[in-house]
């Protein structure tokens, strides 16, 4: 069968896409684990933000693809919706496979559109090449007037497959969730990397690519999708396995590499040992970018950060969260924020863990969460300043009630939530309130901080990759300054101003997929389904 994968072409404002442009390791990691004789290409749109339509089409028309699965987190959700629809338009035979967090976490709101066939739900190697499978065999004939009201002989074939939901008819058929694969004694085959058919992936100018070395995670953070996903559990790959990843994505042009695991630190035994492991396969030539808790690099970082920077990392995110206590309290993460000494908390592990990895010449890309139900704008300003004080690159968030986490939860009982429409839930649109700022002030606050924290940065990403910085440099000025004019910048217009044109240039920028008239007629969508309201 011929399988197209497409990632969707939304990003992360933290992340802009002219500087940097990261492959879907998850689509990889698919394409790599289907049975071999299927012929698979992988699009990440994230690199034709500009002609996602027109490469869809040019796609469809050159691959025929059978089978289309769309990678699809929650402020993505309406771009694949539209992607769906186009696809059926242009090939009206392709099945249509969903995946990724959003599917696994808000299922129904993709049965109500009928250019969905399949959802994989929580981890899909194993679930999508048993599809694949029974989609071999399916026996196309047309069914009896008897046998249209008993289950069709596909449907048979899939209702067995584990985290799958399957279209029978009119429903939706979920079949049991698929349990987690123990990496350690089930490895699963390398990514596919050859199976990409877009270039350009970059990080300030160094071809990126992934990799990951474990899955998952043990502790219970309010706002993590994770764990409502897969279950609190931590399960690694053999260090053998990923240096082998690595040399594939070195050999496929890498430069750099983002390890993407959900929480390498929880491991520091493990994070050391894979740590001497690069610097003897000589993979320290290229560099590293790391999430990880602050806790583990606070308590071992004496040891721990000299040993990172001769492997060759050069930026770690460090999930802060919040520097307020009782915040920290809210978010779930006061365990894996805590500075330890002999047994006992003695405060926050946030600037003794900056303080070794800033030591060894590493920057910190430092994670914070602003707008809890109890912040006034003194707490938010509070974790604004230690931000500009502490971390080389913010990536400061509002808490976003991402579907089943306990932090919904919480929001919702409140009443706080002043925004349901997830297109906005991007990790930058305040979409709550506090129980005493509005939630624009809350984004506002944030915007206006962040934009000159940026500035910090430029210096290092210019002696690092100078000539990048010269080409794209005013671009990515651009983006880091959106909605200013020359008014604002001699004081003509306020701050209010160049924050309302902000916002409106970005949710503009966000209509990646524009669908003609045609396409809407001709369609399927349900009314019940997004897509019907989409122009």
């Amino acid at each position: 069968m011929n399988v197209l994968l497409l990632s969707m072409p939304d990003s992360f404002e933290h992340m802009p896409a002219v500087a940097i442009r990261m492959p879907n390791g998850a689509l990889a990691s698919l394409a790599g684990n289907i049975d071999p004789h299927h012929k698979v290409a992988i699009a990440d749109l994230i690199l034709v933000q500009s002609h996602v339509r027109a490469t869809v089409e040019r796609l469809v028309t050159e691959f025929a693809p059978d089978v289309v699965g769309l990678s699809v987190m929650t402020f993505q959700r309406a771009t694949a919706l539209k992607i769906a629809r186009l696809i059926h338009t242009l090939r009206p035979s392709a099945r249509i496979v969903v995946g990724g967090y959003d599917p696994s976490l808000a299922t129904e709101e993709y049965e109500s559109c009928a250019d969905v066939d399949f959802i994989v739900r929580g981890e899909g190697e194993q679930t999508l090449s048993e599809l694949l499978r029974a989609l071999e065999q399916s026996d196309s004939r047309i069914p009896s007037p008897s046998e249209s009201r008993t289950p069709s002989p596909e449907s048979r074939r899939v209702s067995a497959i584990a985290g799958l939901s399957y279209r029978d008819g009119d429903r939706f058929v979920h079949n049991a969730p698929r349990p987690v694969i123990p990496l350690a004694s089930q490895t699963l085959r390398l990514p596919n990397r050859g199976a990409r058919v877009l270039g350009g992936y970059t990080l300030l100018g160094r071809a990126v690519d992934v990799v990951e070395t474990s899955r998952g995670c043990t502790f219970d953070c309010s706002f993590c999708s994770i764990i409502e996903m897969r279950g609190r559990n931590f399960h690694p790959y053999a260090i053998d396995r990923v240096l082998a990843d690595i040399a594939d994505a070195r050999a496929h042009g890498a430069e750099t590499i983002f390890l993407v695991d959900d929480n390498i630190t929880l491991d520091v035994e493990r994070f050391e040992a894979l740590c001497r492991a690069i610097i003897e396969s000589g993979f320290n030539t290229l560099e590293f970018f790391v999430q990880a808790m602050t806790a583990p690099i606070a308590q071992h970082g004496a040891r721990l950060a000299p040993l990172m920077r001769q492997a060759g990392f050069r930026y770690v995110f460090l999930g802060i969260e919040n520097i307020l206590d009782e915040h920290l309290g809210f978010l779930r993460a006061r365990a894996k924020n805590a500075r330890r000494e002999k047994g006992r908390t003695i405060g926050n592990a946030s600037i003794a863990a900056i303080e070794h990895l800033h030591r060894h010449g590493m920057f910190v890309v430092g994670g914070l969460i602003v707008g809890n139900p109890d912040d006034t704008r003194e707490s938010i300003e509070a974790n604004l300043a230690f931000a500009r004080r502490y971390v080389d690159w913010p990536y400061i968030q509002p808490p976003t009630p991402y579907r089943r986490t306990p932090m919904t939860r919480d929001f919702r009982e409140r009443g706080l939530i002043v925004d349901e429409d997830v297109s906005h839930y991007d990790g930058t649109t305040a979409v709550v309130r506090s129980e005493g700022v509005a939630a624009e002030d809350i984004e506002f606050l944030r915007w206006r901080a962040e934009r000159w924290m940026k500035m910090k940065h430029f210096p290092a990403a210019f002696l690092h990759s100078p000539l990048f910085v010269l080409r794209h440099g005013r671009r990515m000025l651009a983006h880091t300054f959106a909605g200013s004019t020359w008014r604002s910048m001699i004081g003509l217009e306020d701050d209010a101003a160049v924050f309302a044109r902000f916002r409106a240039r970005r949710r503009a920028e966000r209509d990646y997929v524009r669908l003609d008239p045609g396409d809407i007629q001709t369609g399927t969508a349900s009314p019940g389904c997004a897509i019907a309201s989409m122009g």
